[in-house]
């Protein structure tokens, strides 16, 4: 994950204060909500650590056949990445 896990909490805590200052959202329990975010925010900034590992499960499940071929291995990391993100349908 490119941010920290402090810096992802300041950003929810400032979503949250701008959601409700600008009337977008309307709580009574401030620290609730903003706990939600952070978690969305979180789970949506490690899609692509996890996309990541998954990629790197499959490839050496395959490493001796790639070995045997010759395929190279970031060319085929960039090809597995790609195949996954679009089977989630996630924007990276």
């Amino acid at each position: 994950m490119l941010l920290s896990k402090e810096y992802v909490g300041y950003l929810a805590r400032e979503v949250t204060k701008k959601l409700i200052a600008g009337e977008f959202i309307e709580t009574k329990d401030v620290p609730a909500v903003t706990e939600r975010v952070h978690a969305s925010m979180l789970e949506e900034l490690t899609l692509e650590d996890r996309i990541n590992d998954e990629v790197r499960v499959i490839l050496e499940a395959y490493a001796d056949e790639m070995r045997k071929s010759g395929a190279n291995y970031q060319e085929m990391f960039r090809k597995v990445k790609s195949e996954l993100t679009r089977k989630y349908k996630a924007v990276l």
